[in-house]
Parts: C-alpha cells; structure tokens; sequence
C-alpha cells in the first residue's frame, strides 16, 4: 500500500511539472489577432460661424425731466342717443361692493360664481342661445351633464354683479336663470 501511495505522488508530480512547462507554451497569446473594425461614426460636423450682431437702436429720450405741458383739448358734444343711454345706466340700482369682497374655500380655491340660463336636448339650441349671448358682449360657455346642455353666463368672484347681471338679462332678454356655484367640472 506504501507503494501505490509513493506512484501516485510521483504521478501527480509529474503531471503538475508537466503542466507547469507546457501550459505557458500553448497559453503564450501567440495565436491572438486584435480585430480592427471600421468606424461608422461619421465626422463631426463644421462649427457654424458666429456673427456678433451690434442693436442698432437709438437711445431713449432723457426722462428725468418733466415734459412740457400740452394744451387742453375740449371735448365733442355727446350725441342724444348716448347721453340717454348714460343717463339710464344711472337710474339702475347701486350695488354694494363692500359686503360681497371674494374669499377662499377650504381648499384655498376662490369661491366664484355662475349664472346658468337654460338646459336643451338638442345641442343646436344651446348653441344657438350661446352665440346670440355672446354676440351681446357677455362670457357664455356650455357644459354637457347627462343628455342635457346647460348654457351659463360667468363666472363672477361676486355674486351681486350676477344677481345684476340676472336682472338685465331677465329685462333685456326674457330669461330668468340661477345662480350656482362655478366649479370646473
């Protein structure tokens, strides 16, 4: 048994010395050939030329001096029809600004308001109430909700220019709309 222990030592040997001497020689990088690929990145580009543009601006009149004053311009007579109109504009009740000043709600939203003059089936007839309004002067937008077209006039951050709003609209055109919360959906 000493025996068979002694051969496999000197095996084992002899294959490491082996290994030893014949691994650097196959290992030795000889057979290696760097690939060299052509490149596909194409040149760069020229730099454009800059061009250094000076303002041609003239320089502002010194105003640190007041002006000369200008002449007083009368004015034209004011025709019959506007004169009339102004003097009705006045007749219309005043409204107290001071008690409806625009706040916030919980969620730091302003509170604005909406006058909504009519609901329609049929889209046209919203339509065709929307363009008349607006072709009055007024801010007028559509909202469908279900199978229903409401037309509103708005929004307001007060709510007593709609109510005054309501009551020229009623004068002026025959409707009577309510005024609701305006929300954004």
């Amino acid at each position: 048994m000493q025996q068979q222990i002694k051969y496999r030592l000197v095996g084992f040997a002899v294959i490491l010395v082996s290994s030893a001497i014949l691994f650097p020689l196959l290992f030795s990088g000889a057979g290696y050939e760097e690939r060299h690929l052509v490149s596909q990145i194409p040149e760069a580009p020229q730099r454009p030329e800059v061009f250094k543009i000076e303002p041609q601006s003239k320089a502002l009149p010194d105003t640190t001096e007041p002006g000369a004053a200008n002449t007083a311009v009368g004015l034209p007579q004011v025709p019959e029809h506007v004169a009339k109109a102004l003097t009705d504009a006045k007749q219309q009740p005043e409204l107290d600004l001071r008690d409806d000043q625009p706040v916030l709600d919980q969620q730091g939203v302003p509170v604005s308001w909406t006058l909504q003059l009519a609901s329609f089936k049929d889209e046209s007839n919203a339509r065709s109430l929307r363009r008349q309004l607006i072709n009055e002067g007024y801010k007028v937008f559509t909202r469908k909700q279900g199978e229903l077209v409401k037309v509103y006039v708005g929004p307001e951050m007060q709510r007593s220019r709609l109510e005054g709003l309501k009551a020229q609209l009623q004068k002026d055109m025959g409707l009577d709309g309510i005024i609701v919360r305006f929300t954004t959906q």
